[in-house]
């Protein structure tokens, strides 16, 4: 976690997304660290994804109530699971009310597609930077030859309030600019909103 002036944090998660079990602890420390903060700007342009779980772990951070945030439809079966946020965690929460803004690149993908994707469909987060790769749908790879590996989608995750997902679109950001300018001018926005 960084300090910029005017009370605004950046919380950088790269290079993914890590299972709860290894990176609830040090998110919720990140995290709690910057509910103190003004502003967030949480910095997804090297993140590459991960998991879900993750996903809905920073959210509960970043929301004040428990919130539907994806639904993933599975080809086997017609199954579905849902994705909320957390009603308590560990820790302090930033919250839902201060402002929040999340990096994204073309290099953000998957996991971290959807975290951008989900506060972004909630109007909770500003995106600022760069379209990201466009990977909603979860893979599974399969040997069809001693040489040859074929990879197939094995569901599709929809978003509760768009009705849609980032696949092959990517997350389009609200603020376009370049990925190396993203960190200044989410800054200027944030201390444009704190000063008004």
């Amino acid at each position: 976690m960084e300090l910029l002036g005017g009370g605004v944090a950046v919380v950088e998660l790269a290079p993914m997304l890590f299972p709860l079990e290894w990176a609830a602890e040090p998110l919720s420390a990140a995290l709690t660290l910057a509910s103190r903060a003004q502003a967030l700007i949480v910095d997804l342009r090297a993140n590459r994804g991960g998991d879900p779980d993750t996903v809905a772990f920073i959210c509960s951070y970043l929301l004040d109530e428990r919130t539907h945030l994806n639904t993933m439809y599975w080809r086997d079966g017609e199954r579905s699971e849902q994705s909320w946020s957390l009603p308590h965690v560990p820790g302090a929460r930033f919250g839902g009310s201060k402002p929040l803004y999340v990096l994204s690149s073309d290099n953000t993908f998957s996991a971290a597609e959807e975290l951008a994707y989900d506060l972004q469909q909630l109007g909770r987060a500003v995106v600022v930077g760069e379209r990201t790769r466009g990977g909603a749908h979860p893979c599974k790879g399969w040997t069809v030859h001693p040489h040859l590996e074929t990879t197939v989608p094995t569901g599709r995750a929809i978003n509760p309030v768009s009705g849609a997902n980032w696949e092959g679109t990517g997350v389009q950001p609200d603020v376009p600019c370049t990925a190396a300018e993203s960190l200044d001018q989410a800054h200027a926005l944030a201390l444009g909103r704190l000063a008004g």
